[in-house]
């Protein structure tokens, strides 16, 4: 199995390509199922993620083109031969239930696993699911899948008034609402850059579509979609991930194709730490300001707050800062599994609930360190980066789900770093 093998203690200093989206693409892949017509994404990550999707479309029967080189990802829905998503793929990644609403606005029916992904609480479906009986579908659980008949005539425009922000409850309703017939209003809506972005490739295709990056977000559905070539945007997890290297390590790092209004409240927390970003023209530019950081205190709330898919990552930096940090996490339960693999390289991290306090330390010391999720792998690495002796990073292949290239990124700008056989 791969481990990830860190020798901390030097600066980082060049730059990072940022690469596309993870949970944009895996949003955006799903939408070859709504049209006949081949659908294009450039700027593919390439990541194992993204390989589980390219499985689960071709096991209903659509062609995917492997990810070539240059990140063109071609996919084509004209002749599919399956309503059915298998719990074998699905339950790998979460992501997977997207296919739910596509499969029932253009097909009228669905046979979808309940999904997986990491252990980082329950995280039900069941927003997804009352957006689809809002737009008429029939919902049945039986053995572990959702079964999903749409009405004669296919499904109907609602008003879905979401409970609670859910990004994919919110990207599923779109998938099907634009081609229910009549209007659909969505309202609590999440505003993430994801969901902006799938609704530019929507409207590429042909769909009807206003408020996006708004709590309200309507919907007009359309008979048919056509083809399309769409840029996934640039992915703000990886991004804020490697703009806490140079933060952590000192030195500085530009991140190619970073754009500030991505992480804004991100990097309004790193400047209260005594971080310093510039905006470029290439992307952003990060470096410390002077001397030891300053423990701030994160609450993570959905976008434009401070992302959750970032505090792993900010735990790790604010271990070496000077003072106590507050993190509360609001988003989901249980994220906190990364705190005693921290507290085995020296930092003093008091978890209740969920909420963490963190007492900043001198100097961090290297240790064997097991991953437990994806963000949670990564968060590692980089304690691993500003600590004493080696870092030895088990259990990456939750990184390979959300990060490409990582040894070569981070190698690149001096860090020691290598990916080994255990």
């Amino acid at each position: 199995m791969d481990a990830i093998l860190v020798r901390g203690g030097a600066e980082l200093n060049g730059e990072i390509p940022i690469a596309g989206a993870k949970n944009a693409c895996l949003t955006l892949m799903p939408a070859t199922l709504l049209s006949e017509e081949p659908l294009t994404l450039t700027n593919a990550p390439r990541l194992s993620d993204i390989r589980t999707m390219t499985t689960l479309l071709q096991s209903l029967g659509a062609e995917v083109q492997p990810l070539q080189q240059g990140q063109v990802l071609a996919m084509s829905s004209h002749d599919l031969t399956s309503r059915h998503a298998d719990y074998e793929i699905v339950r790998k990644m979460r992501a997977s239930i997207l296919v739910l609403g596509p499969l029932l606005a253009r097909f009228g029916e669905a046979e979808v696993s309940l999904p997986g992904g990491c252990a980082i609480g329950a995280r039900p479906v069941d927003l997804h699911l009352k957006a689809m009986e809002a737009l008429g579908a029939q919902i049945d659980l039986r053995d572990g899948y959702v079964l999903a008949k749409a009405p004669l005539g296919g499904l109907r425009g609602a008003v879905i008034d979401f409970p609670f922000v859910s990004v994919g409850a919110t990207e599923n309703a779109l998938l099907a609402a634009v081609l229910a017939k009549g209007t659909t209003v969505l309202k609590n809506a999440a505003r993430e850059p994801e969901i902006v972005d799938l609704v530019i490739c929507l409207r590429r295709m042909g769909a009807q579509i206003e408020g996006e990056g708004s709590s309200t977000i309507t919907i007009q559905g359309v008979d048919r979609l056509h083809g399309a070539t769409h840029p996934v945007v640039t992915d703000r997890i990886e991004l804020g991930t490697y703009m806490l290297a140079p933060a952590i390590c000192g030195g500085t790092v530009e991140c190619l194709g970073g754009r500030m209004d991505l992480v804004t409240a991100f990097a309004e927390k790193l400047d209260e730490a005594g971080v310093a970003v510039e905006e470029t023209a290439r992307g952003l530019k990060v470096s410390r300001k002077n001397g030891r950081l300053k423990a701030v205190n994160v609450v993570t709330e959905p976008f434009p707050g401070f992302p959750t898919d970032l505090q792993a990552q900010m735990m790790a930096m604010l271990c070496t800062a000077e003072g106590t940090s507050v993190l509360e996490e609001k988003i989901f339960e249980n994220r906190f599994m990364h705190a005693p693999e921290l507290t085995r390289m020296g930092a003093k991290i008091d978890v209740h609930g969920g909420t963490a306090k963190v007492t900043g330390v001198e100097r961090l010391r290297g240790a064997p360190v097991m991953a437990t999720d994806l963000r949670a792998s990564v968060s590692l690495i980089l304690a691993g980066l500003a600590a004493e002796g080696e870092t030895l990073v088990k259990r990456v292949y939750h990184l390979d789900r959300g990060y490409e290239r990582v040894e070569e990124k981070l190698g690149a700008c001096g860090a020691s770093i290598e990916r080994i056989q255990e």
